[in-house]
């Protein structure tokens, strides 16, 4: 059986490390995180030239049909090279409304996504921060043109540059969703603070937000299970980029181990750094097990795409905070400075730990899963 990546594959992520390394430094990205908008417009349309923004859309709406294998390998050099953008947002949005989207939703936002011309995010999360479309407490209620929504979203990211707003919400029917205009009536945005600087997150307030009937995505009442799929496929992705992070800290402490010297030798010849490199090391590997498995498994529509999910996320996160941080102690004092880059891995791996479903809520379901 052979586990490798197809030659297409790897020419992906090859273009894709060399084109970051030259365009996504550290330097460029500590200077974007000072930016008022948090990202370059530049480089989100260098991107849609590269064909990444529609990697995974329909060929008939400009995009490369690849799937969930294709995409970690992306994630996975965006995490390596901490890119600040909304580019998974965009991207998660983009397949919802590819798999439910009306001809009219498909063509007026799938071709603008994958040209760069608009961007997207999706709020997931309500005020009580539990992350099962069970738990949705926005209120959709029907009006003689459509809907109006009520409620409190959290830790939105990207809302201050996306075009359109993928809203979850509690209608008659059950759980819906909506497409909503950014700057629509109602709607208030409250910036806030975030352990990684290099994603912009924002509370927001619906008050009676008018949504027209054509802006529901999919049938009312049905985007329950749509829903956990969307946030079961954010978390593979998010387990990408923290591998990305991941590896870029093993690199940089392997690396710094080769150089840095104590008592005339490098003290990567110390059998507590060797030990502790070698430990970092298993849990990168391990870690791409995980995510590329999920990542087939939402592509093969496995028996267990989702419960590999939910391992890929739980462990990934777990093990990527453990790497980032066991690199810093490599490193010793420098490795805590604000201007040494480790802590850009760190604060990246340990937000992304929260998003799409934080340890505890995938435990629980794999522990459902167990218990069947």
């Amino acid at each position: 059986m052979d586990f490798s990546f197809t030659p297409d594959q790897t020419l992906l992520k090859n273009s894709a490390h060399a084109f970051l390394e030259e365009h996504c430094k550290s330097a460029v990205v500590r200077l974007w995180w000072d930016d008022p908008r948090g990202e370059s417009e530049g480089l989100w349309k260098e991107m849609a030239q590269l064909g990444w923004l529609g990697l995974s859309l329909p060929e008939e709406h400009g995009g490369s049909g690849l799937g969930m294998v294709e995409t970690a390998l992306l994630l996975e050099e965006l995490g390596r090279a901490a890119y600040p953008g909304p580019y998974w947002p965009t991207m998660l949005v983009a397949d919802a409304i590819a798999e439910a989207g009306t001809d009219v939703q498909k063509k007026r936002w799938l071709p603008a996504i994958a040209t760069g011309e608009a961007r997207a995010t999706m709020t997931l999360l309500d005020a009580d921060l539990d992350w099962s479309p069970d738990a949705i407490a926005t209120r959709g209620e029907k009006t003689p043109t459509g809907w109006q929504l009520s409620g409190v979203k959290r830790y939105v990211a990207w809302g201050h540059v996306a075009g359109v707003l993928l809203i979850p919400a509690r209608t008659p029917e059950g759980v819906s969703l909506f497409l909503v205009d950014p700057a629509a009536a109602g709607l208030r945005w409250s910036p806030m603070m975030n352990m990684d600087p290099g994603t912009r997150l924002a509370d927001l307030t619906l008050d009676r937000v008018p949504v027209r009937a054509e802006d529901a995505l999919g049938a009312p009442g049905s985007a329950a299970p749509r829903l956990a799929r969307l946030i079961r496929r954010g978390a593979v992705g998010a387990a990408a980029e923290m591998l990305g992070a991941a590896r870029r800290c093993l690199d940089m402490a392997v690396g710094y181990a080769k150089v840095r010297e104590q008592f005339g030798q490098p003290i990567g010849s110390f059998q507590a750094i060797r030990h502790k490199c070698s430990e970092m090391l298993l849990e990168t590997e391990n870690s791409h097990s995980a995510v590329y498995y999920a990542a087939w498994a939402q592509d093969a529509d496995a028996e267990d795409a989702d419960l590999a999910a939910s391992v890929a996320k739980v462990y990934v996160g777990d093990a990527s905070r453990k790497v980032c941080g066991e690199a810093i102690q490599v490193h010793g004092g420098i490795g805590f400075t604000w201007e040494y880059d480790l802590h850009m891995y760190f604060k990246r791996a340990k937000a992304l730990e929260a998003q799409y479903g934080d340890a505890d809520y995938h435990r629980e379901l794999i522990v459902r899963r167990a218990a069947r």
